[in-house]
């Protein structure tokens, strides 16, 4: 992939493609437009990324010692799209040495840690050039072409060049997922998400006496064992409406559900079956736990009791009904939703587990977007490319594949189709340059009102 290219007079071109954000899909991105460079004759897609933070980051607040993958080192950012390619797991192991060691280690599923190793690698092989690290996106705009429909978007940006815009056909939104709290949470100094677990760690004043952890997911249930582990003097209170932990069906039936084709399969269902299917599904991936560690954190438990000194305490069919901090603590109100009764909990740390949530892929654009196609939930229409759909007068192209569970299923978020994800906005992005994109047509989805 080309670097941004200059006009004779030192103007920036008009770029194939400006990422906004730098996260593991903007990454296969990256990759897939550099390897279709390499394999297809004519002139290169030219593409420029932008990223807020000053280095690439993958949640590295929860990068928790021992805490695993649940995808396969095989879903990575390449290989189901091009197996060759030299930006796949199995390339990162060799190159760092380690091909023979993994395959004794016996699983499929390798630690967060070394995949984010496997991540910051990746990123470090694409052209430094081509990615702008401390940059901020502030605006985006429609470009009228001359007497026709919008078919160029503005990116003004500012960063350590200054401020800069730079144009392109199109324009991948890929900032990623935005954490989610229950609305009047008083995040603070000892009130915080997950996503700042470790970095915030370091920032307590000793070792704190008790902490309370709310949800029920696979990061409630690994923040509330690794501060078990780390302050042994500690009492550690898990919050959560489930009854218990539940167990994160990744079955082989259940797993086909991440495949490619079933991307195609839930593009092409009824709205009523998708609504079915992320309902029946929903448990490979929403407020479930592995269940090697809901084995661990009973056993702890029950040999707690067993001891007559329980650490690890459970509030299960609960809710948070009030967070009060103060100087000194926060106390937690708890609430039994079985009986209503209340149980105030003094914490000096309060760790939210609670998720994220989906942005308005459209907000950035402003009323510029106010009336393109919304289903009757308020969410964006796509095209089965990823790419939003738009109204005749605008042709450049808006990709926001995150935003997508709605219309392209569960692994929208995920990394599981990400690779073959990146290699079809591709796809779609030749086609637009070949001036085939107005021959596409609106999805039935859009055309039904769905």
């Amino acid at each position: 992939m080309s670097a941004v290219p200059q006009h004779p007079a030192g103007r920036e071109a008009v770029l194939d493609v400006v990422g906004v954000g730098f996260g593991p899909s903007n990454l296969a991105l990256a990759i897939a437009l550099a390897e279709y460079g390499e394999t297809h004759p004519g002139p290169p897609l030219t593409g420029h990324f932008l990223e807020r933070q000053d280095r690439f980051g993958w949640h590295r607040g929860m990068l928790l010692e021992d805490a695993t993958m649940q995808v396969s080192y095989l879903k990575d950012l390449a290989t189901l799209r091009n197996p060759r390619s030299g930006f796949s797991f199995v390339s990162y192991l060799y190159d760092r040495g380690r091909l023979v060691d993994f395959i004794n280690y016996g699983s499929s599923y390798p630690t967060r840690e070394e995949f984010h190793d496997y991540l910051e690698w990746a990123a470090e092989r694409v052209p430094p050039e081509v990615v702008d690290y401390g940059t901020e996106v502030t605006a985006l705009r429609l470009v009228p072409g001359p007497g026709g429909p919008a078919d160029l978007v503005e990116v003004e940006v500012e960063g350590p060049q200054g401020k800069r815009t730079l144009t392109a056909r199109n324009v991948v939104l890929g900032t990623g997922l935005v954490p989610h709290v229950p609305e009047g949470t008083p995040l603070g100094d000892r009130v915080w998400h997950s996503k700042d677990l470790l970095h915030r760690l370091p920032e307590l004043d000793g070792e704190p006496r008790r902490i309370a952890v709310v949800g029920a997911g696979q990061s409630a249930a690994e923040v509330v064992d690794h501060l078990h582990r780390r302050f042994p003097g500690a009492e550690v209170s898990a919050i959560f409406a489930r009854y218990g932990f539940s167990p994160a069906d990744d079955s082989s039936f259940a797993n086909r559900i991440f495949d490619p084709d079933a991307v195609d399969d839930f593009y092409d269902a009824p709205t009523e079956v998708k609504d079915r299917i992320l309902g029946y599904h929903g448990n490979t991936n929403y407020s479930v736990v592995d269940g090697e560690l809901i084995t661990a954190l009973y056993r702890q438990h029950y040999k707690e009791r067993v001891a007559g000194r329980e650490r690890l305490r459970f509030h299960n069919a609960s809710e948070v009904a009030d967070v009060r901090p103060y100087d000194d603590r926060t106390d937690v109100v708890i609430e039994s939703l079985i009986d209503g009764r209340r149980e105030t909990v003094e914490a000096d740390l309060v760790v939210y587990c609670t998720g994220y949530r989906c942005a308005d892929p459209l907000a950035m654009l402003g009323p510029a977007a106010a009336d393109w196609p919304r289903d009757s939930r308020g969410r964006a229409h796509f095209h089965r490319d990823y790419s939003v759909v738009t109204p005749p007068e605008v042709t450049a192209g808006f990709y926001a594949p995150g935003a997508t569970e709605h219309t392209h299923g569960l692994t929208s978020t995920l990394l599981s189709n990400v690779a073959v994800r990146a290699g079809e906005m591709v796809a779609a992005m030749v086609a637009a340059r070949a001036d085939l994109r107005g021959t596409r047509a609106v999805p039935a989805v859009a055309a039904a009102g769905r």
